[in-house]
């Protein structure tokens, strides 16, 4: 959820100063990735590299140039979507790579903790 308010927040910001260019758009996507990863949940670390994919297409969505019904709008939802592949990718990788280290630091921590006696 907070990724996609993000990435609509940032897509408005995208529109209001830069008319709707999709390379500030794409330059936005990476720290909210990145701010996903570091605020979710450690039981839900596994979402944050889908929500980034996710959350970037829920902002492009108002971005898109199709004026001419859903149809258009659809297409060029995908056009948004597949020429800035790169950016799409390197910002799920980015979230992703966060979670892994995320994770992996949550279980040295659990592996420190002395165990309880059983009772």
């Amino acid at each position: 959820m907070f990724a996609c308010v993000g990435m609509v927040l940032a897509a408005g910001i995208d529109w209001l100063l830069f008319d709707a260019s999709t390379a500030a758009y794409v330059v936005l996507f990476l720290p909210v990735a990145a701010a996903t990863a570091v605020w979710v949940r450690p039981a839900d670390l596994i979402t944050a590299p889908v929500a980034a994919p996710i959350a970037f297409a829920a902002g492009a969505w108002p971005l898109t140039d199709g004026s001419n019904g859903f149809g258009a709008q659809l297409m060029g939802l995908v056009t948004t979507l597949s020429l800035n592949a790169g950016w799409l990718y390197a910002g799920t990788l980015l979230a992703a790579l966060i979670a892994v280290v995320r994770k992996a630091v949550l279980i040295g921590r659990r592996r420190r903790m002395p165990r309880r006696a059983a009772l």
